[in-house]
């Protein structure tokens, strides 16, 4: 399956360290195994017939057929910082904008919310062709970026004028404060990225993904709020739920920037690592936005 998140669909585990690197290969059925290592096939097997950088899925191969460590351009943690800075400025800048260029009022509110579907709809293609290509594109995550901030900018606003008045700074906050906790829980190995965790995280955001679109279609063709997934007691449920599988996906991401770094991936995957970060903070972000104000409007 793909991720929700679609950063994530093109990564997988290695037998060394459970979460793998970047683009890993897996062995062909009636093939050898080459490990993890993309340009491990036909290369120059160890005594014993282990590849000697098969864990590697940076490793490059010398004139000589040694294994020899790509050292030049490579990813560091300042890129990764740099490049989520730039990703998420986009969004947030994007989304001031828009709160205060598009004025949520009761005259404009299907065109407001026109636009704020529109932005949706075309940050959702753009995050999906950019899950699909085989290298990151500063330009198109940067796009990405705007059309999320304008989406944002708009559905915030609305939620504050006509829902809950000061709910957009306590999702901020609470959007950080998860951020920060999973963050230390992850340098301190109180979280552990195994496959039984990445398998446990995509089995629940599928599950959790397929049900959100099955209370969608109800409140479309029957009205209402569907099967009340998003209101009252199952509303605040579930917007917990979105809440803990979002810091999971955080610290999917965290595991992918710490490997990409130790296995010296290229520079520009630091893009693709900002990009996934912005994704799992907008995601957080709106179930945070979504339980509070279920919360305060039940007030």
């Amino acid at each position: 399956m793909r991720s929700s998140n679609p950063v994530f669909s093109r990564r997988g585990f290695s037998r060394d360290n459970g979460y793998a690197g970047f683009n890993a290969q897996q062995p062909q059925a009636g093939g050898p195994a080459v490990g993890t290592n993309p340009y491990a096939t036909g290369a120059p097997q160890a005594e014993g017939g282990a590849n000697p950088y098969a864990t590697n899925p940076y490793a490059q191969q010398d004139t000589l057929g040694a294994p020899q460590q790509v050292r030049g351009n490579v990813m560091t943690i300042d890129d990764v910082v740099s490049r989520t800075a730039m990703t998420l400025g986009t969004v947030v800048v994007t989304a001031v904008l828009a709160w205060l260029l598009l004025p949520v009022d009761p005259a404009n509110l299907g065109k407001s919310y026109g636009i704020a579907i529109g932005a949706g709809l075309i940050a959702l293609v753009l995050s999906l062709v950019q899950s699909f290509k085989r290298k990151p594109s500063p330009a198109l995550i940067l796009a990405y970026a705007a059309f999320e901030g304008v989406f944002l900018g708009v559905i915030s606003a609305a939620v504050s004028t006509y829902i809950a008045d000061g709910v957009v700074p306590q999702a901020v906050l609470g959007t950080m404060s998860v951020f920060a906790g999973v963050l230390i829980a992850y340098k301190m190995r109180w979280i552990r990225v195994t496959r039984r965790f990445y398998g446990f995280v995509m089995a629940a955001a599928m599950g959790f993904v397929l049900l959100m679109a099955v209370n969608l279609l109800f409140a479309v063709f029957g009205g209402g709020d569907g099967l009340g997934f998003r209101s009252g007691g199952l509303g605040i449920l579930f917007g917990v739920i979105g809440i803990i599988l979002g810091a999971c996906f955080l610290a999917l991401d965290f595991k992918q920037v710490e490997d990409g770094i130790t296995y010296g991936a290229p520079r520009e995957e630091s893009w693709m690592a900002a990009f996934g970060l912005t994704l799992t903070l907008v995601w957080i972000y709106m179930e945070f936005l979504r339980l509070l104000s279920i919360l305060q409007g039940d007030d």
